[in-house]
């Protein structure tokens, strides 16, 4: 676990009901910080409770981070009950629509799906983006963003959730410059760790899983808490200083080529 501290520091995060998301809530946690915990549904209400248990300070908030007047106001809730907010993470996706076939391409994806994938994805950052930046610049605060390597190297299956992260990239750049000269910095990262949409996905096609598992360099697949959290907590506390407009991949080594 890491040694980074995150005592002190207020921290938002999105999508923190399950999976990365819930990984990443409990590693802050446990690093000292007051965790804002927001979720669609009762699940970051247990995320939450698992923080307190441990010992830790957790709020929970429900959020619909396509919904900009929401986002406004998790963050000006979090600003109310801990006075600050030092550390945004939008971890919040949309699930990968691996049961319907019409999703793996372009020329039959419905409007609707791709709209879903935008505003979950893209809209979402913007309105995190937007709502946390007067308070991420006062505390000179840190802004992370969920990229992927589908958006990085593309994919045959999910067009419109690659085209979300490789925005997302370069939103992240985009960010980095300019919020640069105020002292916040802006990182995306792309995470290959199990979740529990990849983990049902794997439960009915395990020779993909075991595929995966052998293009790492490590030999597995992460886990959101042991793998995954550590290096966020350190992208979010003190020593991540001099870093800011980057893409971290959390791989297992999995993709050394990007």
């Amino acid at each position: 676990m890491s040694t980074e501290t995150l005592e002190g520091r207020t921290v938002l995060i999105t999508g923190a009901g399950a999976g990365l998301g819930r990984g990443v809530a409990l590693a802050a946690g446990r690093a000292g910080a007051h965790v804002i915990v927001t979720s669609l549904g009762e699940n970051g209400r247990e995320t939450a409770e698992a923080i307190v248990a441990a010992g830790g300070l957790a709020t929970w908030i429900v959020c619909d981070v396509t919904d900009r007047d929401a986002v406004e106001r998790a963050v000006a809730e979090a600003v109310e009950v801990s006075g600050r907010l030092d550390g945004l993470v939008h971890n919040a996706f949309a699930r990968p629509r691996f049961d319907d076939p019409r999703a793996s391409s372009v020329a039959e994806l419905p409007f609707e799906l791709w709209q879903h994938e935008v505003s979950v994805a893209l809209r979402g950052a913007y309105h995190c983006a937007t709502a946390g930046f007067p308070h991420l610049r006062d505390s000179r605060g840190r802004l992370i963003l969920l990229s992927s390597t589908s958006g990085v190297e593309g994919t045959p299956t999910q067009p419109a959730y690659a085209a979300c992260k490789g925005a997302i990239r370069a939103m992240t750049k985009s960010l980095a410059r300019e919020w640069g000269p105020l002292g916040i910095t802006v990182n995306a990262v792309s995470p290959y760790v199990t979740t529990p949409s990849f983990d049902a996905w794997w439960d009915k096609n395990p020779e993909l899983k075991a595929e995966g598992e052998a293009l790492t360099v490590l030999g597995y697949i992460g886990d959101p808490l042991r793998d995954a959290g550590p290096p966020f907590v350190f992208l979010l506390g003190a020593g991540s200083h001099y870093l800011t407009g980057q893409t971290f991949f959390i791989d297992s080594g999995r993709y050394l080529s990007y």
